[in-house]
């Protein structure tokens, strides 16, 4: 009689033992899928355009003849944890479908210590992030600031012409820009 209940113990045992593993490689591939998805979320946004991500170019092809012009607008914010004042452009820039754009934000450390900051950008109307062509940025770059240290940061960029002919965007006069600092840890930890 003392066989069966070992049997049982062992049966047990061995389920347990499989619930953990199971367990364990669940939880591993949750952590992994967590890292995973920033990269992957940022990469699909890039190529599509979703939610306001523009797009990439090396040139603006030139204003397009009868093109309507769009007013853009810029904002700058910084989440809490890092300590500076991030400023977008005063005043907002006319452009025409095609034509190359260069706009300064300023940054400056008011803390008493380096620190390392990191950059997003949204656009909106979401609709126009297919069209929001970025030359060059300060986005995803990481920047050390030294104590009371300000820099600009110049943003070129241009409309795609073919903005004109979706008729989804073509009757958006004003698309604003956005930039978002969040604090970089450099210390390893």
């Amino acid at each position: 009689m003392s066989t069966a209940p070992q049997m049982m113990d062992v049966s047990l045992g061995q389920k347990n033992r499989r619930v953990g593993l199971v367990a364990a490689l669940v939880v591993a591939g949750m952590v992994g899928l967590a890292y995973a998805s920033v990269p992957l979320y940022q990469l699909f946004c890039q190529v599509t355009g979703f939610g306001g991500t523009t797009q990439v170019s090396e040139a603006a092809p030139g204003a397009a003849p009868g093109a309507s012009a769009r007013e853009v607008r810029f904002n700058g914010h910084v989440v809490p944890g890092l300590d500076w004042k991030f400023s977008p452009p005063a005043k907002p820039v006319e452009i025409r479908p095609g034509e190359e754009v260069r706009v300064v934000y300023t940054a400056t450390n008011l803390s008493d210590k380096p620190t390392t900051g990191t950059s997003s950008f949204n656009v909106t109307p979401n609709k126009i992030g297919p069209y929001f062509m970025k030359i060059d940025c300060f986005c995803f770059v990481e920047q050390t600031l030294e104590p009371g240290q300000t820099v600009e940061m110049p943003v070129l960029f241009y409309l795609d012409p073919e903005i004109d002919e979706d008729i989804n965007t073509r009757a958006t006069p004003e698309i604003t820009l956005s930039y978002t600092f969040f604090p970089v840890n450099t210390n390893g930890g």
